[in-house]
């Protein structure tokens, strides 16, 4: 069976394509470096991690980008014998503006090096690329109104102007008149716009309902690229708005894909929730089957609108295995972890043969160089574990492990210094305050000689540190913390979170100087 979701733990906006026997996801990576994540399958039941294209200052630069900015809802196609990605670098969040950069890369090869861009508009976001039969190329993307009430084509939400649509050529670039296309239902927030095209009509896909409970996929079709475009005689292909209690929320946003025996397939994210309504995976990815029918209609294999949790296959899921790194003898970085939005990662860490050496940066609430390497949570519940070797002068330096997803949603557990204790393990959080950031302190625990093994067990809502020095046995420090704060509800809450908990390591040096601690191992334990 297919069972969803099946890309786990923070892979949302997911971008289907097919070419031969093997299918291709694209994800969102906002502000997490390098950029897209791309997942490769032939079964459609076990995925892996194939490339993250976007690695050069050339290509992407998040610098100074805020929580949840950055690149949104890449397209992944195949045409012209190379693949074609188009993404969106988000400037800014808060305000009327949104300042989103819409560009394309291109390879021969999902695993080579991927072009420098090319900068196609900056009108809105969530860009994509159609191919047509006839050879012409199309950009499609939601238009961004900044002029407030009154102004904007759909009236359930005036920023979201509708989907426009432009002839483009990679050598002579944009062509014709900017078309709008469809400016969405009465449920408003029309984004995320992909075309494909079967039987003489061109259907587009889109997402509207915003990225919480209220999300949907919606469907509408023509005769002709430009329109006009019918509605779905149901509106939506898959919303779990009316469905409560299903365990697949905030279903939305995907993209139609075929196999080579003809069947439908379409991708959706997804949030799996758990009690008090809070998701730490964040939004995740998932795949349904779908029919057509007498109609010319899509419809979910099954009936309904919520799609199902497990789908028919012919391959069955490989489980998931706790996953032991040390860092002795690498030369890369293990394929699960990222950084935040710097391309220049020399500054934040290297490889030394021996360890994982992170250079302490800026605090961990920067936009700029904060020094943290980190995986996403995949299980809702789960141990991880560091070894850190590192000798604090003071206060401002500090270095451990951390559960984390932004900048004031986050737990730490930090070896640092205090002046009359010496070495010790500060437990430090940000409890969702924005826009202050305020940091809560749980206490600090004298350390040992010798390296430190900082451990956090997570387990549905509550988390909690454990440390050992030396040979000692791990103990319990700092209260039972509030998991749920780690998650796209937490601080502002869904529509301004839309990444998901990573767990990881980090450094940060307050006094400017550099200095830095070798982390030896980390471990990720899934649980029951």
């Amino acid at each position: 069976m297919i069972e969803n979701p099946v890309l786990r733990g923070f892979n949302p906006d997911p971008s289907i394509c097919r070419v031969g026997e093997v299918y291709y996801i694209a994800t969102s990576t906002f502000e997490w470096y390098p950029g897209v994540q791309i997942h490769r399958s032939t079964d459609l039941v076990n995925w892996e991690l194939a490339a993250r294209p976007l690695r050069r200052a050339s290509q992407l630069d998040m610098r100074g980008n805020p929580d949840s900015c950055g690149v949104w809802a890449p397209c992944l196609s195949h045409a012209d014998g190379r693949f074609w990605l188009v993404y969106t670098d988000v400037k800014r969040f808060d305000g009327a503006f949104k300042d989103a950069h819409n560009y394309i890369v291109t390879c021969e090869t999902v695993e080579g090096e991927w072009s420098d861009p090319v900068h196609v508009n900056s009108s809105g976001f969530d860009p994509s690329l159609f191919h047509d039969a006839d050879g012409r190329k199309w950009f499609l993307n939601m238009r961004w109104n900044h002029r407030g009430r009154g102004t904007g084509l759909n009236p359930a939400h005036d920023s979201f102007d509708g989907i426009e649509l432009q002839e483009w050529h990679p050598e002579r670039g944009l062509l014709g008149e900017v078309v709008t296309i469809f400016t969405g239902s009465g449920l408003g927030l029309t984004e995320a716009p992909h075309l494909f095209r079967r039987d003489g009509w061109y259907y587009l896909t889109v997402a509207e309902g915003g990225t919480g409970y209220d999300h949907a996929v919606t469907m509408a079709r023509s005769r002709a690229v430009t329109g006009p475009y019918e509605m779905h005689p149901d509106v939506h292909l898959m919303t779990a708005r009316a469905a409560a209690g299903h365990p697949l929320q905030r279903v939305g946003h995907g993209q139609y894909v075929e196999t080579p025996e003809g069947e439908g397939l379409h991708s959706f994210l997804c949030g799996r929730p758990l009690e008090g309504g809070f998701c730490p995976l964040g939004r995740e990815t998932g795949l349904a089957r779908v029919v057509w029918g007498a109609d010319g209609w899509p419809r979910l294999e099954g009936g309904g609108m919520a799609p199902p949790v497990a789908v028919r296959a012919a391959a069955r899921r490989r489980p998931d295995g706790a996953v032991h790194r040390s860092f002795q003898g690498r030369a890369e970085l293990p394929p699960e972890f990222q950084w935040l939005r710097t391309p220049y990662p020399d500054r934040l860490f290297r490889l030394t043969g021996q360890a994982l050496r992170i250079t302490g940066r800026e605090s961990i609430g920067s936009w700029f160089e904060q020094a943290l390497v980190a995986r996403r949570q995949e299980h809702h519940a789960y141990a991880a574990a560091t070894v850190v070797d590192c000798d604090p002068a003071g206060w401002q330096q500090g270095a451990g492990l951390v559960t984390y997803y932004n900048r004031h949603k986050f737990h730490a557990a930090l070896v640092t210094h205090e002046a009359g204790v010496g070495r010790c393990l500060t437990l430090v959080s940000c409890l969702g305050d924005w826009p202050g950031e305020a940091l809560t302190f749980h206490g600090t625990v004298p350390l040992g000689a010798g390296v430190v093994r900082i451990e956090v067990q997570v387990e549905g809502a509550a988390q909690r540190f454990h440390v050992a020095t030396g040979a000692e046995p791990l103990r319990a420090v700092g209260p039972v913390l509030d998991a749920r704060i780690i998650s796209d509800e937490g601080g502002r809450g869904e529509h301004a979170s839309f990444t998901g908990a990573f767990v990881g390591m980090v450094a940060y040096d307050l006094t400017g100087r550099g200095w830095g601690a070798d982390f030896l191992r980390f471990d990720y334990i899934p649980g029951a």
